[in-house]
């Protein structure tokens, strides 16, 4: 079980975020209506999801303490993105609840689902940058669209977050200027532009060279730690996540198979597990595609 961290209070004052690089300035405020329930700011209890006649996920169960950095791992179609789908609001469980802050997703109506919204900052896999709009402007988007602060105060706030990710100075480049890693980290600033209660990032280190993953990896856990929000890691990326997580959750045809911290992950005997880990060819997760006996198939080819 996770025991919770303590969080340092947040900084509130403009003049703080201008004597700091890294501590974040809150805002739009406390969500009303909100809180953490037993420490936990995301609980999923007994969820069950399908599209259509498909299932893809089984009664899980997850919860996600505040302070804490969680990740999401499994083989692709099991069920990761759209359990941050689930939270996100973006899709609706057939059975089971989705706690935020205590608030059932579902249930809220469109205003306090947006409210909630403005609280969640989201990694899309590859940036998603809006490809019209210079680095600067693509941070400060959130701020412009959802809250009433000068440009003055916006144009501060944009230069903290990119400092916080090393990009200060390319703040006027356009996305098709950018590195794979650089765009990567654009979208972390843009990201917590909101100082958001919960980080939710799907695939974030996908087709990054290993200078920009351990650059990532690390602005994740810092971030994090910075904000003093939550955060859940959607990813295939074992060792790097190993290296910043404190708590993982193994997800195989829609159900939880196995969960633990990084140090009961790497000590774990169960198959699945362990294939996964050690990206084993062969195991629970079998190398060959479903097919009859291989002698059968070359007497047949030569007409036997």
């Amino acid at each position: 079980m996770i025991t919770e961290r303590p969080v340092a209070p947040r900084r509130r004052l403009a003049a703080d975020v201008r004597r700091s690089s890294m501590l974040p300035f809150a805002f739009p405020g406390p969500l009303e209506g909100c809180r953490v329930s037993g420490g936990y700011l995301v609980e999923i209890e007994d969820v069950s999801f399908a599209y259509d006649n498909r299932p893809v996920l089984t009664g899980i169960n997850m919860k996600i303490p505040r302070g804490r950095v969680v990740a999401i791992m499994g083989g692709s179609g099991c069920g990761k993105t759209t359990t941050l789908r689930l939270i996100g609001g973006k899709l609706r469980p057939q059975r089971g609840v989705v706690r935020v802050g205590g608030q059932v997703v579902h249930e809220l109506d469109s205003g306090a689902l947006y409210q909630l919204r403005r609280r969640m900052g989201m990694l899309f896999q590859f940036g998603a940058l809006f490809t019209d709009m210079s680095v600067f402007d693509n941070v400060a988007f959130q701020m412009r669209e959802h809250t009433d602060l000068s440009e003055e105060l916006i144009r501060d706030l944009v230069l903290m977050k990119l400092n916080a990710v090393g990009l200060r100075g390319a703040q006027d480049l356009m996305p098709s200027e950018l590195s794979g890693g650089m765009a990567r980290r654009v979208a972390l600033a843009r990201a917590i532009a909101l100082d958001p209660m919960l980080m939710m990032y799907d695939e974030p280190f996908a087709g990054l060279d290993p200078i920009s993953l351990g650059v990532v990896g690390k602005l994740i856990r810092r971030l994090n730690d910075a904000l003093g929000a939550s955060s859940i890691v959607v990813t295939h990326d074992i060792q790097e996540s190993l290296l910043i997580v404190d708590y993982i959750y193994f997800v195989s045809e829609g159900r939880i198979v196995a969960e633990g911290t990084p140090a009961d992950i790497r000590a774990s005997t169960d198959p699945w597990v362990h294939q996964f880990v050690w990206a084993e060819a062969d195991g629970p997760v079998p190398f060959h595609y479903p097919a009859g006996p291989y002698g059968r198939d070359v007497l047949e080819a030569a007409g036997a």
